[in-house]
């Protein structure tokens, strides 16, 4: 999902479908408010601390509202994606964002740019509202990037090996391969209209670092 401009998905059970308001209204205003990693949103209240399903992630979990729990153990929702997101605003402003039960959005995780810190929102098991596409929410794990798909700078090694080491394991966990038939981008997302991971978007490496690890 970008941060700034997905269509957010919108079932209150596992079987609804249908049309979503567009993620870019919803996320567009938080795009720009730049706060101190300092005073990240904590866990939310009466929130049970779980151990992150990726070893390295924070558990920094999305509202009840914003993704379908599930569990995907079956075939009929068996995980076979990864789908790569920016956010279109900050690490901070995208946490807030995913527990704040008015939005009707969220990831699974969510990396920061500066130093390749993870959090995860949504447990893996979940379905999470991130693709725009119903089927494919049920069918991917969705990890978001902060940064802004017209701003390079905001993809730095540290990123790039935090994720692909996070995709690695999504890989081996769920027996997904490791090649872009199915660790794809978000505008591959079939209806969507979102440009991310963008044009600056390192595929080639992305895709060594996590085929090495």
């Amino acid at each position: 999902m970008s941060v700034n401009g997905e269509t957010a998905e919108v079932p209150r059970d596992e079987e609804r479908t249908g049309a979503l308001p567009s993620r870019r209204r919803l996320l567009r205003g938080a795009a720009l408010a730049a706060v101190p990693y300092a005073l990240l949103p904590g866990p939310q209240a009466g929130a049970l601390a779980q151990a992150p399903d990726h070893p390295l992630a924070e558990w920094q979990p999305a509202h009840r509202s914003n993704y379908t729990p599930s569990k995907r153990a079956t075939a009929r929702r068996r995980v076979d994606l990864v789908i790569i997101h920016v956010t279109q605003a900050t690490y901070t402003s995208t946490l807030g964002i995913f527990q704040n039960p008015k939005k009707d959005v969220s990831a699974h995780y969510v990396v920061r740019s500066g130093d390749g810190h993870l959090a995860q929102c949504v447990r893996e098991s979940d379905i999470a509202w991130h693709a725009g596409n119903w089927d494919y929410n049920t069918r991917s794990i969705g990890i978001e990037h902060e940064g802004w798909v017209d701003q390079p700078g905001y993809f730095t090694d540290a990123m790039y090996k935090a994720s692909a080491r996070l995709t690695a394991g999504i890989c081996t966990r769920y027996g997904i391969p490791r090649d872009r038939a199915h660790i794809i981008g978000h505008h591959e997302v079939p209806g969507t209209d979102h440009t991310d991971p963008g044009a600056h978007w390192d595929w080639p490496r992305y895709l060594r670092l996590v085929g090495s690890l």
